[in-house]
């Protein structure tokens, strides 16, 4: 059961006039909260804003919605959502003169990846090819129609997720997270200057490697370059990380560095 907050008041309902209905013209922030504390809050709500700002929203709608987020008492653990839209407006896709902001605090029960996270996950190859936009490259906007897509390539259960390159052939991501590979000794995780989500667990993940003396190589790789992986895992806010143990008809070992990442990220609790 959810509950769920939008600007401030418990409901449930948004009228068909929002632009996040009618354009995606909104972002979306998704926090794992562990025994009540959202986790790496500062960096959702730092990527949150630079989004707001990159779509040329108001300053105050950012500053109504962290309002709004301190009224929010947290229990145990739980998914929270955040989600920012321009608010109800005419047709056509200009922008309205005075932008009404919608803001939604969404609370949920949090899954349990323990499984996923112990034995590791089987990974795929997409088809589908992500367009190469810089504009909105990093930020999580509310379009993810190309993650549909890509998504929409399989049914089975047994497969957790699917790389995703970009138009000219280079690995971004996979629909739902953000991917790292070694081999020998290095560790590699895709550039998203052209594309793709800037994650906010990748971003750690970096940081805590770079505090073990592991630089990761930032840039554009191919699949070549993934299918001579050592070991592959795969990040995000909620299952922090998971070790991939099948890529396409490739099987791999969980190796050393995704199992100290997550006890590094254990340790954090």
């Amino acid at each position: 059961m959810s509950k769920v907050w939008i600007n401030g008041s418990l409901q449930t309902h948004v009228t068909v006039n929002d632009r996040a209905f009618t354009y995606g013209d909104g972002l979306f922030e998704t926090i794992r909260v562990r025994s009540s504390k959202p986790e790496l809050l500062d960096a959702h709500l730092k990527r949150l804003e630079d989004g707001l700002v990159r779509l040329k929203y108001p300053r105050n709608v950012f500053t109504q919605l962290l309002s709004e987020l301190e009224e929010i008492a947290f229990s145990g653990d739980q998914v929270l959502k955040l989600i920012v839209s321009r608010g109800e407006g005419l047709r056509g896709y200009s922008l309205p003169d005075k932008t009404n902001s919608t803001r939604v605090i969404q609370l949920s029960e949090l899954s349990d990846y323990s499984c996923q996270s112990e034995s590791g996950v089987a990974i795929r190859t997409c088809q589908y090819q992500m367009a190469i936009n810089p504009v909105l490259a990093g930020i999580k906007h509310l379009n993810r129609l190309e993650q549909v897509m890509a998504r929409s390539e399989w049914q089975d259960q047994t497969i957790a997720d699917g790389v995703v390159t970009d138009l000219d052939g280079y690995v971004v991501e996979c629909t739902m997270s953000n991917i790292f590979w070694s081999d020998h000794q290095t560790v590699y995780t895709p550039g998203l200057e052209r594309c793709g989500v800037k994650g906010v667990m990748r971003d750690h993940v970096i940081s805590k490697l770079a505090e073990q003396g592991i630089v990761v190589q930032e840039g554009n790789f191919t699949l070549a370059d993934l299918k001579n992986a050592d070991e592959i895992f795969i990040t995000n806010s909620l299952i922090q990380v998971w070790p991939v143990i099948q890529y396409d008809d490739i099987t791999l070992d969980i190796g050393p560095v995704t199992r100290n990442l997550q006890k590094l990220l254990l340790q954090e609790c």
